[in-house]
């Protein structure tokens, strides 16, 4: 059995809409075993409201929740027994094998790298999401995690979103493109004209510099940048989606022939809903740590949680750490300095 921790608080709608999700999982794949944490109460009420078919539901019970506004750091310190730090506390005592969670971003980052540590070789972990481009999905790496990073720090995303796409993606060879204000080497600051230069000869399928309008092009499998310019272009492209929609369907309103051609239009309209919907990525892998942590949207929906967790059951079963781990490893050999033994706090996107 796959046994993932789930954030029962974590989220905009927890604990309803985060319990639905788990049901789903569980009744979609027999493999997992559930563990919902947070108050056990409030977690049964909306348990009885499902029935549970296929994989097994528990729960743990945590007196606390990491709200939103609560700064990362000091969420973790003094909220020891939130329903996120007892989730991070199951995976780091080995009682599950991932962690899933759609509260706070930033105290999830900060609770999986102080708690968890980092795999070998990683000096910073990063948050990678699933682009949907007009050529298939793309890699993005970082969206938040650290938004100061050294070139070093971003060649290792490079890595790991590497990694990510030949295991779960089934990429052969990912291309890398560095996220730029021009596609010259030249461009940019002295932390991305470093970083261009380790990529270009680290061995990886790299191909350059790519601006901003390559974003959702399909012009590369990986997509490296730092959690501050990744965590803007994310929440841009969210506002643009809701922005077109709503401008396209109050047009479509004012005219009854509109109307009309937007009825034959709407199997159209619903696949490109679904190819470019949050809920069905569902959730975004924190990779670098020790172990599988998967961040969800605030506003997961339960289809987002159900799918979070097939996330975290895929990452599981291609053992994609483990991958991560020799990735790393074989550029520290082609002559990148020793990983540091200390793990720092990481500067989260609150």
């Amino acid at each position: 059995m796959i046994k993932v921790a789930v954030d029962g608080m974590g989220g905009d709608f927890a604990p309803q809409l985060v319990v639905e999700g788990a049901v789903q999982a569980a009744n979609s794949f027999d493999d997992l075993e559930i563990v919902i944490t947070g108050r056990e109460d409030a977690i049964k009420r909306e348990l009885y409201r499902h029935k549970v078919t296929g994989g097994k539901i528990s729960i743990r019970h945590a007196s606390e929740v990491v709200e939103m506004s609560d700064s990362p750091v000091q969420a973790i310190k003094k909220k020891k027994d939130s329903s996120l730090s007892v989730c991070i506390q199951l995976l780091k005592q080995k009682e599950t094998d991932a962690v899933v969670t759609a509260g706070n971003t930033g105290a999830a980052v900060a609770a999986a790298t102080l708690n968890l540590g980092l795999l070998p070789g990683i000096k910073r972990p990063g948050i990678a999401i699933a682009v949907p481009t007009l050529r298939g999905i793309t890699i993005a790496v970082d969206v938040g995690a650290n938004i100061d990073p050294t070139p070093e720090h971003l060649l290792q995303y490079a890595i790991m979103g590497d990694t990510y796409a030949r295991y779960l993606l089934r990429k052969k060879k990912p291309s890398i493109g560095l996220l730029n204000i021009g596609e010259e080497e030249s461009k940019g600051t002295e932390t991305l004209q470093e970083t261009y230069k380790l990529l270009r000869d680290s061995g990886l399928n790299f191909l350059g510099n790519i601006e901003g309008r390559d974003f959702f092009s399909g012009k590369c499998d990986v997509i490296v940048c730092d959690g501050f310019a990744g965590n803007v272009v994310l929440k841009m492209t969210e506002s643009i989606l809701e922005m077109m929609i709503t401008l396209i369907t109050k047009e479509i309103q004012k005219d009854f022939l509109a109307r009309i051609g937007a009825f034959l239009c709407k199997p159209a309209f619903e696949s490109i809903r679904r190819e470019t919907n949050y809920e069905e990525a569902g959730g975004a892998p924190l990779l670098g740590v020790d172990g599988v942590v998967i961040i969800g949207h605030g506003i997961s929906s339960a289809k987002a949680v159900r799918n979070a967790i097939r996330v975290a059951r895929e990452a599981i079963l291609e053992h994609v750490n483990e991958h991560i781990i020799e990735g790393i490893h074989s550029h520290l050999n082609a002559g990148l300095n020793p990983p540091v033994k200390s793990v720092p706090i990481p500067k989260v996107n609150p």
